[in-house]
């Protein structure tokens, strides 16, 4: 390290609960007898850094008259390392040099990262008595640890596709790499053939116990099992230079000099800058909208740090020179104008029963709506009156006649409605659709097709249809189960031309948008997407409840676990053999069904308080299988974010 080649002795000191007086006194010692002082975790310790603050200010200015010390020892330095946190001190970092740890940003880079890092008890693990010197085992190893590096970084990498990547994403660690590449090391010790190895514990304890101890979301880690099925198997030692993606420019290497380094030159020989999106299983599409929404984040800091002042003259000529308070004030009535008038919830209550589900649900809604209406409504006219000097003008007030100039939702608004990221324009246009289906449906009675975006909780709806054929045919809810059938008509996605009547059993949906994949609307399967299309606006989906004992669909996809090892095992006969495993897969995706999750809008993880998670909608996988969709993330969405 840099101290020992200087001989500098260094004290540290993890910052945290009651190691405030320690740190004082290691400082001052340092600033006298001339030793690096450390102290880690800065971010854990915030409320004593204004003190720390003090400290240097005192040690390190022989002018000022607290200063009992003197002037600090030359060779004395002060070294902090921090999580980015916005109370710490602007002054210590104008008199620091600063020194950020980026992680690396590709597959190459993180994967040499690994292998430099870990080489050491890498090394150990291939010679040590475990393996008794066999040859053979100790190449196994080093072909599935090449897979191992290539899953762990494959794994932070998908991070840049966002939604698309990870639902949630993760804070995987050198410490889960290390534990596995211990576990494959204890496995395949005592494995004298390829055919002797437990591939389904090795899997299970890699993907479920300890990457999969971290996931939390049940689609990312069926995710997770999709690639350890690929990267973990047989055919990775049998087949030379098994490819380990869609493309071939990542494989496993040939152990020529029979030693690590000979994967590490392999690694360096691979062609630098941007992966392409095909190494994740993803579409080029994906890597469109990751630096579309990069871009979204970039402007909306950029616009976040403009003034008042500066913002309102920038805005000024698009509306005619009128001040800011003028233009918000415009919208302001623009938006009472056009915004829908609360129902009446007493003469509903009059008309309608309770006791049908559907109808309990319309109730509900717009009760929740009416909340929404009233809160929207009486804040504007607030800040109406608070700009003619009626009354005070709040901080709340304040927020949202920012969030007005800004085209944006306020805060106290979307507390209190619907899950969206649309701009204010928009997301009033969707208030408006919204209410619109509540009220035909009040006065007209249940729609033939149901906009399921239109519902600020589409799971009450969807409850009260299964609540609906459970009474219907005295079956207990828990044995029902959705069936969906899509209506094929790419010239009427909303049904009004091809849906004359309502749905016997169920209901007709539509409002469904889907991203990360194309619609086959000939096929009625899942395809490719075309180039730069983001989203697919999907034809009208019938919601059939249905007993589980008769349900097709579920049947057909507990089959395609064991047509996926159909599939695999004619690979392993024909090896690499690309006709032969196009044939297999036609062959197995024929009855193959997607389970395809359905989310209220384009962030997936939601918040605690309102998941974004709905369901999942069987579609038929087309000429590619379920796994192939699960690594493109694909899924359908009730909302979009424009």
């Amino acid at each position: 390290s840099l101290a020992d080649k200087l001989n500098v002795e260094v004290e540290t000191l993890s910052l945290g609960a009651g190691q405030d007086k320690p740190a004082t006194i290691m400082l001052q010692n340092g600033v006298k007898n001339g030793n690096w002082v450390f102290f880690a975790n800065c971010h854990l310790s915030i409320n004593w850094m204004p003190t720390l603050e003090q400290l240097i200010n005192e040690l390190l200015a022989p002018g000022n008259a607290t200063n009992t010390q003197g002037a600090p020892h030359k060779n004395f330095r002060l070294w902090l390392s921090c999580k980015p946190h916005p109370k710490f001190p602007i002054s210590i970092l104008q008199r620091s040099l600063k020194i950020t740890n980026e992680p690396p940003q590709s597959l190459k880079m993180n994967m040499m990262r690994l292998y430099t890092d870990n080489m050491q008890s890498l090394t150990e693990n291939i010679h040590s008595g475990h393996f008794n010197a066999d040859i053979s085992r100790q190449h196994n190893y080093k072909k599935l640890l090449f897979c191992l590096v290539f899953f762990h970084s494959l794994l932070l990498e998908r991070r840049k596709f966002d939604s698309l990547g990870w639902n949630i994403p993760y804070s995987f660690t050198q410490s889960d790499f290390k534990t596995s590449a211990l576990i494959l090391s204890l496995y395949l010790s005592s494995c004298a053939q390829s055919a002797d190895i437990p591939w389904n514990a090795l899997r299970y304890l890699i993907a479920e116990v300890n990457y999969g101890g971290r996931i939390t979301d049940n689609n990312d880690r069926k995710l997770i099992n999709v690639y350890v099925e690929e990267l973990f198997n047989e055919r990775c030692l049998k087949t030379t230079n098994y490819a380990l993606s869609a493309l071939s420019t990542i494989y496993i290497p040939d152990d020529n000099k029979n030693s690590l380094k000979s994967y590490m030159e392999y690694i360096e020989s691979l062609p630098a800058g941007d992966d392409h999106p095909a190494l994740f299983g993803q579409h080029p599409n994906a890597d469109m909208s990751s630096h579309r929404k990069e871009t979204i984040v970039l402007l909306d800091t950029l616009l976040s740090f403009e003034s008042g002042q500066s913002s309102a003259s920038s805005s000024a000529e698009m509306h005619e020179s009128k001040s800011k308070e003028d233009v918000v004030y415009d919208i302001c009535e623009q938006l009472l104008q056009s915004i829908p008038v609360p129902f009446d919830l007493t003469a509903i209550y009059r008309k309608h029963s309770a006791d049908v589900p559907l109808t309990v649900v319309m109730m509900q809604e717009i009760e929740r709506y009416n909340s929404l209406l009233y809160t929207v409504s009486k804040s504007l006219r607030d800040l109406q009156r608070g700009m003619k000097g009626l009354i005070s003008i709040s901080a709340a007030l304040d927020e949202i006649g920012h969030c007005i100039f800004n085209n944006k939702v306020p805060s106290l608004w979307k507390n209190i409605s619907y899950p969206s990221i649309k701009s204010l324009t928009n997301w009033t246009q969707d208030l408006i659709a919204r209410c619109h289906q509540l009220a035909h449906w009040e006065q007209n009675g249940p729609p033939k097709v149901f906009w399921l975006s239109g519902f600020q909780f589409p799971t009450g709806f969807l409850t009260a249809l299964l609540q609906t054929m459970s009474r219907q045919h005295s079956i207990a809810i828990d044995n029902l189960v959705w069936e969906f059938e899509v209506i094929n008509n790419e010239n009427d996605l909303r049904g009004d031309l091809s849906i004359s009547t309502h749905a016997s059993e169920g209901a007709y949906i539509r409002g469904l948008y889907l991203e990360g994949a194309g619609w086959d609307f000939k096929n009625g399967c899942l395809t490719e997407p075309k180039a730069m299309q983001l989203y697919q606006a999907m034809p009208v989906i019938h919601f059939r409840p249905i007993q589980k004992s008769n349900s097709k669909q579920h049947k057909n996809n507990s089959k395609d676990g064991q047509a996926d090892k159909d599939a695999e095992q004619n690979r392993n006969i024909n090896g690499n053999n690309e006709e032969a495993t196009q044939n297999a897969n036609k062959s197995v995706n024929n009855h193959a069904m997607y389970e395809c999750p359905v989310y209220l809008y384009p962030i997936r993880t939601g918040t605690r308080e309102k998941p974004s998670f709905v369901c999942h909608v069987y579609l038929k996988s087309g000429a590619h299988s379920p796994a192939f969709w699960a690594k493109r993330g694909t899924a359908l969405l009730l909302s979009l974010a424009d």
